[in-house]
């Protein structure tokens, strides 16, 4: 799974379910992915983001390396949103789905998701 900045922003919360979320993909052997764009949302102090900031390491980064196939995306999706397109486009060349309380964009980029 690749996970969107609204569950990021929701794991500040007291007894967040993203925690448990990424403790039963871990112990399952999954993969978990996001993207230094979320990051860059999420991660606006990460000295007072001590829990989040621990979170995030066992993610793997994916840069914003390939403009060209993430504007495409925005193009024909008719959307703005740099960030939500990247994250369509790196979960589809992934095979797996967003998880997300966005469901709106990721429905308009025709991307697979789970909401949170």
């Amino acid at each position: 799974m690749i996970v969107d900045a609204g569950p990021f922003i929701d794991s500040e919360r007291i007894n967040s379910r993203l925690y448990a979320v990424v403790k039963r993909a871990t112990e399952r052997g999954e993969e978990l992915h996001t993207t230094h764009p979320v990051l860059a949302q999420v991660l606006w102090n990460p000295a007072r983001q001590a829990g989040l900031n621990r979170l995030v390491q066992g993610f793997n980064r994916h840069a914003l390396d390939d403009g060209a196939s993430v504007g495409k995306l925005l193009g024909s999706s008719q959307t703005s949103d740099v960030v939500d397109a990247h994250l369509a486009a790196v979960a589809q060349s992934l095979g797996t789905f967003i998880l997300t309380t966005d469901a709106d964009d990721m429905i308009q980029l025709s991307a697979r998701f789970e909401t949170y």
